[in-house]
């Protein structure tokens, strides 16, 4: 019935979950942004300041558990204080993790501040070495995505805020050396702003969504470079009481013949008639649920009504 899989224990603002299988187990890890939904504090600090959080499957995701909340992933001029973590994005490739991570410096209360995306690597999904910033379109950049296309060529997408809040790409033949490769998806004033891309590969062919503020709009391509919109999907709300609102910045696992996407709501926020924001701690808080992706017919198909205990990843 589309209810909450999981919730954060400490923050109650778990977003922007990303899923990645732990290379020789049975377990499914979860990295998210991990709102400060309690926190206090002017404007817009309690969305800042955030560390990545953990939570970790074993049954294929019919089920979550806390594992705590990611260390070391601050620039080294800012150790010591409070820094802005989101929207990670972690994949396996070349015999390691990689993580692309959306950083801030300290806790802004507003948004015109500097934002990078910061590349990571790891043996193990625990520890982690820092590479280093992407040179990207501009210095207010989020939202990586990253995926082997077809041409060879390893392609990241992003979310560039500071140019209409479009997409654009990256491309890299080792994952470690990024050159800009421009814009793919316009933002305002041309079309509708957006935000955190993910691109996947289902029933013959590719597909990016894109988080519109009103739901994903879909595209799809055959060959991740040329996209073409579908519309949108998950605008319609669930049937759960907390899962009546649209869905927000997802990511997508693909197992067999379906796919399992992961996205978060705000489940006790009125976004018609509390347009400035949350007003109060309760509207910041947030919840996670999963969907089930198909394509029939050459068409995305999402099923949002799904228990919360369903095994998604299961083959």
């Amino acid at each position: 019935m589309s209810a909450p899989i999981y919730r954060d224990p400490v923050e109650d603002g778990a977003a922007d979950p990303t899923v990645i299988r732990r290379e020789g187990t049975n377990e499914w890890w979860m990295f998210y942004t991990n709102r400060r939904a309690n926190a206090g504090g002017p404007g817009f600090s309690w969305i800042h300041g955030s560390p990545i959080g953990v939570a970790v499957s074993r049954d294929d995701g019919a089920s979550w558990t806390y594992r705590g909340t990611v260390k070391g992933l601050d620039d080294p001029a800012d150790v010591g204080q409070l820094n802005t973590h989101w929207a990670p994005e972690v994949m396996f490739a070349d015999g390691q993790y990689h993580m692309f991570l959306s950083y801030i410096s300290g806790v802004p209360d507003g948004w015109a501040v500097p934002r990078t995306i910061v590349q990571f690597t790891s043996p193990d999904l625990e520890n982690w070495t820092r590479v280093g910033p992407l040179a990207l379109s501009s210095d207010n950049v989020i939202d990586a995505c990253v995926f082997a296309s077809p041409d060879g060529l390893w392609r990241l997408w992003y979310k560039d805020e500071g140019q209409g809040s479009s997409t654009w790409s990256a491309t890299s033949t080792d994952m470690l050396n990024w050159t800009l490769e421009g814009k793919v998806l316009p933002g305002s004033p041309e079309a509708p702003p957006h935000e955190g891309p993910n691109v996947f590969a289902l029933g013959g062919w590719y597909w990016l969504i894109v988080d519109e503020w009103r739901g994903q709009a879909a595209y799809r391509s055959d060959d991740t470079r040329n996209w073409v919109r579908q519309g949108l999907i998950g605008e319609v709300p669930g049937s759960d009481d907390m899962d009546r609102r649209y869905m927000r910045h997802a990511d997508v696992v693909v197992v067999g013949g379906h796919a399992a996407l992961y996205y978060f709501t705000h489940p006790l926020w009125d976004e018609a008639s509390d347009k400035a924001g949350p007003p109060d701690a309760a509207a910041r808080r947030t919840a996670v649920h999963h969907a089930r992706l198909t394509v029939a017919d050459g068409v995305l198909v999402l099923e949002r009504d799904i228990a919360a205990d369903m095994a998604l990843l299961a083959g």
